[in-house]
């Protein structure tokens, strides 16, 4: 049981850091390096590649094997549904006002490239490696539920780091527990969803550091000025009006 407490003490551990507090930083988040930020996915990615390819004490088949000769056949279909939580909040927090980095339009925008991103490069992973999962199905890394997970944990933050943090972070927790999810369910190695948490988180922070279709917005409403006034010409009544956009 130590092992597997272990684990998934060293993954929350990872990722309920993946942004640093914003108490304890005194700096604004976008005058932070990229660097800097991407520090905690780097670590993570490095972290499931060396344990996806090691021997030993420390590979993946060692680190399952122990792992789930503690849980007595546990199943849950949870993980099909707590990756979506991140999102679900997200909006919910738009329907109650709070505010946000973004409208809800634009929320959507970075939130639907971010996500085609990241399964254009979790997938096409899974096609190249083509490694066996640990229940004997294939295409096992990286774990697209953990990434996709991820990647809405990471726009929730985003957009509510600077105006709610405990909501800004609230979506790690249910990401994470995607991530455990998939490995206790036996879908995926601990190195799996290691490595889709970080492509998760990096992809969204490139998506938001670089900011792609920035000004589209075809719902937005313009700066239109309306003038009326009435008019008398020849006796007669009317109005004039006058309309600027």
């Amino acid at each position: 049981m130590k092992y597997y407490t272990i684990i998934l003490f060293i993954f929350i551990h990872f990722s309920s850091i993946a942004q640093i507090d914003s108490t304890t930083n005194s700096y604004p988040e976008p005058e932070r390096s990229f660097l800097k930020k991407s520090a905690v996915p780097l670590t993570l990615i490095g972290t499931g590649l060396i344990i996806n390819y090691s021997n030993g004490s420390f590979g993946k088949e060692n680190l399952q094997e122990k792992i789930h000769n503690n849980l007595n056949n546990f199943h849950t279909n949870a993980d099909d549904f707590l990756l979506f939580v991140p999102a679900l909040t997200m909006y919910t927090a738009d329907l109650f006002k709070v505010e946000s980095k973004n409208d809800a339009f634009t929320q959507t925008k970075y939130l639907a490239i971010a996500g085609l991103a990241n399964n254009l490069i979790t997938f096409g992973l899974k096609r190249i490696t083509d490694e066996e999962r640990p229940n004997g199905e294939d295409y096992s890394f990286p774990s697209g539920h953990t990434s996709n997970a991820f990647v809405m944990a990471t726009v929730l933050h985003h957009e509510f780091i600077d105006t709610s943090p405990w909501l800004a972070y609230s979506g790690y927790a249910f990401a994470t527990t995607t991530g455990v999810l998939r490995v206790l369910n036996n879908k995926h190695w601990v190195s799996d969803v290691l490595v889709g948490a970080g492509i998760g988180i990096l992809v969204t922070d490139l998506v938001y550091r670089f900011e792609p279709l920035k000004n589209w917005n075809p719902f937005k409403t313009k700066n239109t000025h309306v003038i009326i006034s009435p008019t008398y010409s020849n006796e007669q009544f009317g109005l004039y009006a006058n309309m600027q956009f």
